[in-house]
């Protein structure tokens, strides 16, 4: 952990006694005596997170002269049994230091920071013992009630010795130029490691602070979001008609009555493919008379009968809008960076930054099973590591696939390394031959919450043993059930199944599916890097490349295909965006394209001005490498996928996007035609759809879900007329169809220019069914089709020309 700068002076506890906890003695520190020994430990490599170097024995000596002097702070250096010196750790105020402004500091705060002798021979169990001695002495104090730590993010060995003693990680933060992983550990979670008998009681978090960023400011502020959000979604789907009223400029006022006594007014901007920017800070509400704050849960209830939404679908979405709203208010605590920062930022930076979840739906993070410590924990934005649980399953009932050439053992030993052949020996002990089973990754919170009860008979049986944790740490992507390697950066990502609902599904994974997946995955990674356009396009695919599914033998007979709990343990590998980078490149999920921050300055304006290369130059090459391959997929191959911005990772370079890689194939591909000549293994992916929605892969996907989008934001801040970006859209789309004259018969049959196209409705479905919005034996007739949109392509239409008939 590195020494921070000194806090402000404040009022502080005057140094304590010399304390001892088991083999240590801790005691204030001695200057100038004790110099020499803490100059010899900052400046080693070790200590690199300590931030002190290069510093000399003058600068460590009135460094910490300053510190001992602040009033805020105090050092002390703990001796072992020996009289060796052992550690050094540092006590100060929260409130008085940088870190304070990251999270709501309370009365019985304490920061800590602990930096370790740099013994060639430490004691067995050094870190762990020096650890626990320091905890008993801050909670020797009766007034501290927490521990704060806020070590650097890549220290993982300090990461893995704070989680033994209880602390609790909650978000990652800048501090400076170090991105930080702040936790808490209370009396009750420390004495919970220790087998202390009141830690059954005591060893739930902080119950305040799982609720510490629900602040009124924030809460308000949550509500206008999401409710602007609703009322523009809603009125786009046509369940909702304001009634315009006044102009002001380029703005449009709008009043819209819910019932009689609930009524909004607000101004707005309508933008091609009736898309509606609203301006939050114009939201008025007035109810039964009176003026009202905005709430967006208010809203959902009152407006039910307008959205269709059936009686017993109601409270389950009311949950969805209050854990939507929460994760707004929480995303708003985190001082995240902005806009002009997070061009700049590391992939794993941006994937815990976004503010927005899916930009159609209103209801977007529900996470409905999360309680409120797990969502600190799991959440993608609040950017915590985990460790995931490694269980042995019967090969009697689980099933490994992989792509041609990988086998489990070899993909295993590469994923977890000396760790592999311990567990191996872990089933030995228990008498079990290795042989008879598989090894497979689940979510922690899929263990705990749900693997433990409702596979316990399973379990009794040894069908499946639970080998513990893993030693990498990981981070949750965007899709919150797919992790990235922090410990190791270039190993897979993993995807496990995860029994919370959110955005209409439970996400399961399905054993059946992940059978195939492997082969699909090859299947798609063959004809993508045999096509030449796609290559040149620098257009790709992160293969899934290999899947492990065990089937409950109950749940396999007794429930049917589509019951969640036959998706309740799968898990794959996919590769890793890393490792397809050339020198200068950089990833980045496509969704940061349309991230504000919490001013409201979106980040693709950012990019564009950071590439120096102008919007015109910059949108034409983000649809050269977007837009280009999915249309050559499907006039080609008839092959659709689900392109949304979680599913695309951008590569950058000089901050343009120059190509994408497509991710999450096995389970979101299609080619639309069930008479395709397909490897068996693939088959399941050939569905028959309409021809007359069979272009709504493109219309609805790529235009509605995610153009109307960013055509908006960049009108709004990036100097891009609307009508330009969709100049630039039809542009991309002509310089195809011309380098392709081989399916004209197709451009007509599936006209991209069409007047208007079909309106999909994805809010409509949600509010449908909340649990399983869509049949996925069925997609497209699960479809929620309402009137047309007038296509924004429309205009750019060549004239077609018949040839000129003869007189006579």
């Amino acid at each position: 952990m590195s020494a921070l700068p000194l806090p402000a002076a404040a009022a502080m506890a005057v140094p304590r006694a010399p304390f001892r906890s088991g083999a240590f003695t801790l005691a204030p520190l001695r200057l100038p005596d004790d110099v020499p020994v803490l100059h010899d430990w900052v400046t080693r490599d070790y200590a690199r997170f300590w931030g002190m170097q290069q510093a000399g024995v003058q600068d460590v000596e009135a460094f910490y002269a300053r510190l001992q002097a602040s009033g805020t702070a105090q050092a002390y250096l703990a001796r072992d049994a020996e009289g060796r010196p052992a550690f050094l750790i540092e006590c100060y105020d929260p409130a008085h230091d940088e870190v304070g402004a990251h999270y709501p500091v309370r009365p019985g705060d304490c920061g800590m920071h602990l930096l370790l002798a740099p013994y060639e021979r430490p004691l067995p169990g050094f870190g762990l013992q020096a650890m626990r001695a320091v905890l008993a002495f801050l909670f020797a104090d009766p007034q501290t009630r927490r521990i704060v730590v806020e070590p650097d993010l890549r220290n993982e060995r300090i990461h893995r010795l704070n989680a033994r003693v209880g602390f609790r990680p909650q978000r990652v933060i800048q501090l400076g130029s170090k991105q930080a992983q702040l936790a808490f550990c209370t009396r009750a979670d420390h004495l919970a490691t220790l087998g202390d008998p009141m830690s059954a009681v005591l060893s739930r978090p902080d119950p305040e602070a799982v609720v510490d960023h629900l602040q009124p400011q924030a809460w308000a502020r949550a509500n206008r979001l999401l409710l602007c959000k609703a009322l523009a979604e809603f009125a786009h789907e046509r369940l909702l008609a304001p009634e315009p009223l006044e102009r002001d400029g380029a703005w449009q006022h709008y009043r819209l009555a819910i019932d009689a006594g609930l009524e909004y007014r607000f101004r707005a901007r309508r933008y091609a493919l009736e898309h509606w920017q609203l301006d939050p800070e114009s939201l008025t509400c007035r109810e039964d008379g009176a003026p009202a704050a905005p709430d967006a849960a208010t809203f959902v209830a009152r407006a039910a009968p307008q959205l269709g939404i059936a009686a017993e679908m109601l409270p389950t979405y009311l949950e969805e809008i209050a854990s939507t709203l929460s994760g707004s208010a929480f995303k708003q605590a985190r001082n995240a960076p902005d806009a002009a920062a997070l061009v700049h930022a590391e992939f794993q930076r941006i994937e815990s930054t976004m503010s927005e979840g899916h930009p159609v739906f209103v209801a977007n993070n529900g996470r409905v099973g999360f309680g409120a410590d797990d969502y600190r924990a799991y959440a993608p934005e609040a950017g915590a590591p985990i460790r995931l649980v490694w269980l042995a399953v019967s090969r009697q009932c689980a099933t490994f696939s992989a792509i041609d050439g990988l086998d489990a053992a070899a993909l295993l030993a590469q994923e977890l390394g000396a760790q592999y052949p311990r567990l191996l020996e872990h089933l030995r002990e228990r008498g079990l031959d290795p042989d008879d089973y598989l090894l497979m990754p689940v979510h922690p919170w899929q263990w705990f919450d749900k693997l433990c009860h409702v596979f316990a008979g399973e379990i009794a049986a040894r069908r499946i043993v639970c080998l513990g944790q893993g030693q990498d740490a990981y981070q949750a992507q965007q899709s919150i059930r797919t992790f990235f390697n922090l410990d190791h950066p270039h190993r897979h990502y993993v995807k496990t199944a995860l029994s919370v609902l959110n955005m209409g599904f439970m996400r399961g994974l399905s054993p059946y599916y992940m059978r195939d997946t492997p082969a699909i995955n090859q299947w798609l990674w063959t004809r993508v890097r045999g096509d030449g356009f796609l290559r040149d396009c620098g257009f790709d695919i992160l293969r899934e490349v290999a899947a492990v599914g065990y089937r409950h033998p109950l749940f396999e007979t007794a429930l049917p295909p589509a019951s969640p709990y036959r998706k309740m343990l799968a898990a794959l590998w996919r590769e890793n965006a890393l490792t397809r980078l050339q020198p200068g490149q950089r990833p980045m999920t496509m969704a940061a394209l349309l991230h504000r921050d919490d001013a409201g300055r979106g980040l693709a304006p950012a990019l564009i001005a950071a590439s120096g290369v102008g919007c015109e130059r910059w949108v034409r090459a983000y649809l050269r490498a977007y837009l280009a391959p999915l249309l050559h997929c499907f006039y080609a191959y008839d092959l659709v996928f689900m392109p949304h911005g979680e599913n695309l990772i951008l590569v950058m370079q000089d901050h343009v996007p120059v190509r994408v890689l497509m991710k999450d194939i096995a389970e979101e591909i299609a080619v639309m035609d069930p008479d395709a000549d397909l490897p068996e293994a693939v088959r399941r992916i050939a569905v028959a759809v309409p021809q007359e929605i069979k272009l709504l892969s493109l219309f609805t996907d790529v235009f509605d879900c995610f153009f109307r989008f960013l055509a908006a934001l960049l009108d709004e801040q990036a100097d891009c007329p609307q009508a330009r970006f969709w100049e630039w859209v039809a542009e991309c789309v002509h310089a195809y169809q011309d380098a392709h004259p081989q399916y004209a018969q197709r451009f007509a049959e599936h006209d991209l220019f069409a007047a208007m196209f079909p309106l999909s409705c994805l809010n409509r479905l949600q509010l449908r069914n909340n649990r399983q919005m869509v049949d996925l034996a069925d997609p497209a007739g699960s479809l929620c089709l309402v009137g047309t949109l007038d296509n924004p392509l429309a205009v750019h239409a060549r004239v077609r020309t018949e040839p000129a008939r003869a007189a006579g």
